[in-house]
């Protein structure tokens, strides 16, 4: 943000009649209050960090730099600065003033340059972390991704060529299957059904040789 600076350096000063009434200066004339830029209270307050200390705030801010300047930096003039002028009266420099807006202006860039670099790193990290769980989750996968060619081949005791001819299909169809772990439906059907079928028929030839036992 660039701040452009009023050279005028007038001297603001403060004071408080033995009524309560509150009148501020810069240079010779009455400071304007700027409620058409931001109102938050009705007059200006000091020695404390009132919503009329805000405003003062803003409008000694807004008065040697630009609304923007004077917006961001409200609650940090007025911790620094005004919650500290005396009850009754106090007088500052314009040079003051410009001098705590050179410090924090300072500071500011300094504070979004620390804050920027760790977001840039949090972003990258997560990144990072992403992309490491998602190549551990593709080798999770293929490590626990039966291969059904093989574990057919293995339980019913055949070879791939055995298979091949049961299906009725090229035996390198079902050598690709195996080797690239990747089957149609329709293959991973056929093969699980046969399967199946074998079994059944095992069960049953079981259960007919238990019968015979009783006779």
């Amino acid at each position: 943000m660039i701040v452009t600076v009023n050279k005028n350096h007038h001297t603001f000063k403060g004071h408080k009649t033995l009524l309560g009434a509150k009148y501020v200066t810069y240079g010779e004339l009455e400071l304007p209050v700027r409620y058409d830029v931001f109102a938050v209270y009705n007059g200006f307050d000091w020695g404390s960090s009132s919503l009329g200390a805000q405003q003062l705030a803003f409008s000694m801010l807004y008065q040697v730099t630009d609304e923007e300047f004077a917006r961001d930096n409200i609650l940090k003039f007025t911790q620094d600065i005004v919650s500290k002028f005396n009850n009754r009266d106090w007088v500052i420099t314009g040079f003051d003033v410009l001098r705590w807006i050179s410090q924090n202006r300072d500071m500011e860039s300094v504070t979004k340059k620390e804050e920027e670099e760790p977001l840039i790193d949090k972003e990258d990290k997560k990144e990072d972390n992403e992309l490491i769980l998602k190549q551990e989750r593709v080798k999770k996968e293929k490590k626990t991704k039966s291969n059904v060619v093989k574990d057919a081949c293995k339980e019913l005791e055949i070879t791939q060529k055995e298979l091949a001819n049961i299906l009725q299909i090229p035996e390198g169809t079902v050598s690709s299957w195996a080797v690239k772990n990747e089957i149609p439906r329709l293959g991973k059907k056929a093969i699980e059904f046969y399967t199946q079928n074998q079994k059944n028929q095992k069960i049953i030839e079981n259960y007919k040789n238990f019968v015979k036992l009783l006779d």
